[in-house]
């Protein structure tokens, strides 16, 4: 499977070459337009302009926000779900002592399959394929308990063991769903769209000058590129140089305990 890194890099590409066509368009139209009306063909464009690159800011800010909103939160699950396995982990000492080895040893399986799991990406197929491994050990995790609690004379194993199990269970559902979680396609495609219509009128505004200014021509489409790159490499934090695979850390560091 491609990683969805290298569409971001090859839709940044795409963007930056088409701002610095349209920005050379843009000039050529109005040195045209200026032969023909003189000063006239500036009048009036300026509030046009500012139209396009307001609405094109805002598009891209809120994008951007939104981005950073859920590769926050995608982080804060992973603690959510070490909290959750380990307080299901220590309530395993609530059952029989002949009912815990086996228990103990089913839920280091299941902590390395969740770990696998999210390390198989950006490969969906393979990382879904964990997925299915780590929900069969849930069947057998919950069929241990449910046997241990059964054996135990004392009702607390009931009332906190499995409400702790359906919590760990559950918060691998939030964090796969998590993951789907994105923009629509068309917000991705308005910015580019609105990036190459600011490209053309930049292109047309710098007419003006005699001479390109090439500093400020390549500045604003590798700007445009890049931000619309850090947007897709945050929206997909297990694929790109933006990553949320250091928040791993705290499941590993509890898998080291188990041992």
């Amino acid at each position: 499977m491609i990683n969805p890194a290298f569409y971001g890099l090859i839709l940044a590409g795409i963007l930056l070459l088409g701002m610095l066509i349209l920005i050379e368009v843009g000039r050529r139209l109005a040195i045209r337009r200026e032969r023909r009306d003189g000063e006239e063909a500036h009048k009036g464009l300026s509030v046009l302009d500012g139209a396009v690159f307001g609405l094109l800011g805002l598009l891209i800010g809120f994008t951007f926000s939104g981005a950073a909103t859920r590769f926050d939160a995608r982080r804060q699950l992973i603690t959510a779900e070490a909290n959750d396995i380990g307080t299901a982990y220590l309530r395993i000492n609530l059952l029989p002592d002949q009912a815990q080895p086996a228990l103990r040893q089913k839920f280091r399986q299941y902590l390395d399959s969740r770990l696998e799991t999210y390390r198989r990406l950006p490969d969906l197929q393979a990382a879904f394929a964990e997925l299915a491994k780590s929900k069969k050990i849930q069947d057998e995790i919950w069929a241990y308990s449910v046997a241990g609690c059964r054996d135990s004379p004392s009702q607390s194993c009931n009332m906190l063991l499995l409400p702790a199990l359906n919590s760990m269970f559950d918060i691998v559902t939030t964090r796969t769903e998590a993951t789907k979680i994105h923009p629509p396609p068309i917000i991705f495609g308005m910015i580019v769209v609105l990036s190459l219509a600011a490209a053309l009128l930049a292109g047309y505004g710098m007419a003006q000058s005699k001479s390109r200014s090439w500093v400020h021509i390549f500045g604003l489409a590798a700007v445009m590129a890049l931000a619309v790159y850090v947007i897709l490499d945050i929206e997909y934090p297990r694929a790109g140089l933006i990553s949320v695979a250091g928040a791993d850390q705290v499941l590993v560091e509890l898998r080291e305990s188990m041992k």
